[in-house]
């Protein structure tokens, strides 16, 4: 029989972007060491230390861009990350979103009476569902280069980076002895809700040693924390709804607005034109003809 959290986490797995910042950012042992074997798969560097900046939610559903639900971790050296799961598919270009949140963070650090050159490395870490980079990779590594692929700064320098995670390219029928670190992770995070019912996932919660981690920290959250991650994340995403639909029609009305302005622009720039050729003597048969508008619909423009 499986247990309670079981069952809850089959509504609440690590997709769930209030799971995933609850299970990885809670300010507890378990979440922390969760933390430091995602960042040393995904980012390939040894974590020996990392703190989380930000491990409160702040929510206001009243406003979609609103709820901090990234994580902004810092290492021993001051590296400082911001880790995102994003699941939802939205109305946001997803590159341009994800360059402005490393410009950001890059441009958060304080420099007054620095060199630039002590500025700290700064990576933003997203994982998403969806193929947007073409190429077959599933873990992508994005800084600044050229046309040709010239680094603008030699990379020992380099402190801008942004690593992509595109979920939706693993192999998910490729054999568990055959995945590397990275694939089996994301398979779990995909998969985890299954429990022991995916024959995958039951071998790694029996083996490997980071999954194992994963649970361990899963198993600490109350059925009462899980029921709040699954509220939460309910709310959230059915206010995003809402602001997205209302955007659509505030869009549709301004499109709208737009196009009034345009015919009576048009409408003006008629009225001028038939006033001048009244003014140069030519009678309202002779305009109402040459603008195939019926007499009254001159008068009208007119009044």
């Amino acid at each position: 029989m499986p247990t309670r959290n079981e069952v809850l986490i089959r509504s609440a797995n690590l997709l769930n972007d209030f799971a995933f910042k609850y299970v990885f950012g809670e300010d507890c042992k378990e979440a922390n060491d969760a933390l430091k074997s995602l960042l040393t798969v995904f980012l390939e560097r040894s974590v020996n230390k990392v703190v989380v900046k930000n491990s409160e939610i702040v929510k206001d559903f009243s406003k979609m861009k609103s709820p901090r639900l990234d994580l902004l971790v810092e290492f021993d050296d001051r590296t400082m990350v911001d880790l995102e799961m994003q699941l939802r598919q939205t109305k946001d270009n997803l590159p341009i979103r994800f360059s402005y949140y490393l410009a950001r963070l890059h441009g958060s650090q304080e420099l007054e009476g620095k060199y630039y050159g002590e500025l700290k490395e700064t990576i933003v870490l997203v994982f998403f569902n969806v193929n947007l980079i073409d190429n077959h990779r599933m873990c992508n590594t994005f800084t600044l280069r050229n046309e040709e692929g010239l680094s603008f700064v030699e990379e020992s320098q380099d402190r801008m980076k942004l690593r992509t995670v595109e979920m939706a390219k693993l192999d998910l029928n490729k054999p568990l002895k055959d995945m590397n670190e990275q694939e089996k992770m994301i398979y779990y995070f995909l998969n985890c809700h299954k429990g022991m019912d995916d024959s995958k996932i039951k071998v790694m919660m029996e083996s490997d040693g980071v999954i194992q981690m994963l649970e361990k920290r899963v198993e600490t959250i109350s059925d009462d924390g899980w029921k709040k991650i699954i509220e939460d994340f309910q709310k959230l995403h059915e206010n995003e709804e809402r602001m997205e639909r209302q955007l659509e029609l505030e869009e549709a009305h301004k499109q709208v607005e737009d196009a009034n302005k345009q015919v009576e622009q048009k409408n003006q720039e008629i009225k001028q034109m038939i006033q001048l050729m009244l003014t140069n003597g030519m009678s309202l048969e002779f305009i109402s003809k040459s603008l195939s508008k019926s007499e009254d619909e001159i008068r009208d423009l007119l009044r």
